[in-house]
């Protein structure tokens, strides 16, 4: 476990770690409790390079790890039922466990991108956590993207995007259902690139300076 983590951060990673023993070890008659997989549907298009959010260049100098890419990995990941039940799973689990504050109250700045490591942060900082519990999960990296987009308020809010053989589908704070990109009413700005550490665009005409949702 990572010192330094708060009470309510331990407790999701103790919480993951639970689910992913009682996965393991699950007969194999449970198989037809797991959810049914997502309908296929259209991946998310790149437009071409983009200038990354300057918050996040900020927190890959402070965690390298969370941001290194690692080319071998494959960049998209095949869904079984059984993966698609810990996605959900720790996309809920995340979503309950932390509080929700901005970084202006928590941090006195409009944008700081973390690990929730003190059990709050706001939107970036749960999809960093679930994305680094995920990959604690067994999941490539290569395959979950920081994505930035314009949220229903008109603000810039961060989701994370993972890409499957079924489409691109979006982990989010504000929802505990993970959905096909397209299905959140969202308009997708950019993303982080699969090929190397940077930033791609996804055809969206305003992109936020900073993802200061909560």
């Amino acid at each position: 476990m990572t010192i330094g983590l708060g009470i309510r951060t331990k407790r999701v990673v103790l919480g993951v770690a639970a689910l992913l023993a009682a996965c393991g070890s699950a007969p194999a008659q449970t198989l037809a409790a797991l959810p049914a997989l997502p309908a296929p549907s259209v991946s998310a298009a790149e437009m071409g390079q983009a200038r990354p959010i300057a918050a996040w260049v900020e927190f890959c100098q402070r965690y390298a790890s969370e941001c290194a890419l690692d080319p071998s990995e494959p960049a998209q990941v095949t869904l079984t039922p059984r993966l698609w039940q810990t996605i959900g799973s720790i996309n809920r689990s995340v979503n309950a466990a932390l509080r929700a504050v901005t970084d202006q109250e928590h941090w006195g700045m409009p944008d700081r991108w973390d690990l929730a490591e003190d059990g709050a942060g706001d939107c970036e900082d749960y999809q960093l956590l679930k994305r680094k519990l995920l990959a604690q999960a067994g999941l490539p990296r290569r395959a979950m993207r920081m994505t930035v987009v314009i949220d229903e308020k008109g603000e810039g809010h961060a989701v994370l995007m993972l890409r499957t053989d079924r489409g691109d589908l979006v982990l989010d704070n504000k929802t505990s259902a993970v959905l096909p990109w397209h299905r959140t009413g969202y308009t997708f700005i950019k993303r982080e690139a699969q090929d190397a550490v940077a930033w791609v665009s996804l055809g969206g005409a305003t992109a936020p300076a900073t993802t200061a949702n909560r």
